[in-house]
């Protein structure tokens, strides 16, 4: 019976930290974008973040994007340079194909810093992919 069960392995998503400028406060912010590199649609897409290193640990959110469409991306959440001491996890569910796919993403502590960036994909600007 196990055996007849089918995962689906979620492919051409990923989730990015891309340093920014941010018009309003005039300064560069760090931002979480989820990328869609697939061709169609991927509906129904929730993140659940959190960030966590030993004892300490942030608060859980979740964030209901909807539908990102092919080729394209949105943003998550803007993130703050003491988060990203700790390890943040991207836990990302969303239907594709009418079926149901997931994945885990973690940047891991300190890996995120200006010597660090590369250009990303789709959104054109520099940040880090989250593995």
């Amino acid at each position: 019976m196990k055996k007849d069960i089918e995962i689906p392995i979620a492919k051409d998503v990923y989730v990015a930290i891309i340093h920014e400028w941010n018009e309003e406060f005039l300064s560069k912010d760090w931002n979480a974008y989820i990328i869609n590199n697939r061709t169609s649609n991927i509906e129904m897409v929730l993140v659940v973040t959190k960030g966590f290193d030993g004892d300490r640990k942030t608060s859980t959110m979740r964030h209901g994007i909807g539908v990102v469409a092919g080729k394209s991306f949105e943003k998550i959440e803007p993130l703050q340079e003491e988060v990203l001491a700790l390890n943040n996890e991207f836990f990302v569910t969303y239907y594709a194909d009418n079926k149901l796919y997931e994945k885990r993403f973690l940047v891991v502590k300190n890996s995120v810093s200006e010597s660090t960036l590369q250009q990303i994909p789709i959104i054109e600007k520099e940040g880090v992919l989250a593995k």
